[in-house]
């Protein structure tokens, strides 16, 4: 499937129903209810696209959503993210629930990762997580942070190199992540890495080769 990027402030009826034949369609008012009114206390961060919140399904589910800036030229790029996206299953990408299209509303639902993201965690030699009541790690001297061991990082850096591994060369079609940095690498309950932000990814059909030269992405 060849998915055209388009550059327009309205996606036309086929692009929607595209939308909606994969993902699930959340109301804006569900997504209201969820976030408490887009609370500045739910607010997880920003990014070049937009913020990220916490959020709280009607059935009890955690999400975290991310409400894009207004689109112009970046419509696309939302098509883009929530269709790719919706294709790929996979124990170390992110998994995408549904997405919102209402108004002028651009709305992506994740799934929720307790421990953040990969940047934070090394930002310190302890960190403050969130971990399973059997969990048998080494707690800090607070009695719920724990060190990021250097085992630990070998298996993060292993769950990146599978996502990755899973995008590049399984996925139909092959996607090429593009912005493979800390911020986008992460961390559930069980610490298994998880890969986020698909927004600069690029489809490849099968005839063309998965080598690009061109240098794309932030160090």
């Amino acid at each position: 499937m060849f998915l055209r990027i388009i550059h327009t402030n309205v996606l036309c009826d086929a692009e929607l129903k595209l939308l909606d034949g994969k993902l699930h369609m959340f109301s804006y008012n569900e997504i209201k209810n969820a976030t408490a009114g887009f609370d500045p206390a739910r607010l997880l961060g920003k990014g070049a696209f937009g913020k990220v919140y916490k959020g709280v399904l009607s059935d009890g589910t955690l999400v975290a959503i991310k409400q894009l800036n207004k689109m112009g030229d970046n419509t696309g790029d939302f098509v883009n993210e929530a269709t790719l996206i919706s294709t790929v299953q996979h124990r170390n990408l992110v998994k995408l629930y549904g997405c919102c299209t209402e108004g002028n509303n651009w709305i992506l639902v994740f799934e929720f990762m307790e421990n953040n993201n990969l940047h934070q965690a090394l930002l310190s030699k302890y960190f403050n997580l969130v971990l399973p009541s059997s969990s048998m790690y080494s707690v800090g001297p607070s009695g719920r942070n724990i060190h990021l061991s250097w085992p630990t990082r070998f298996n993060i850096c292993i769950g990146v190199a599978r996502g990755l591994a899973y995008l590049h060369e399984e996925s139909s079609p092959r996607i090429i992540h593009r912005d493979i940095k800390a911020t986008n690498v992460l961390l559930d309950q069980a610490l298994v890495a998880k890969i986020a932000d698909f927004g600069l990814a690029r489809l490849f059909e099968d005839h063309q080769s998965h080598i690009s030269t061109r240098v794309a992405g932030t160090m």
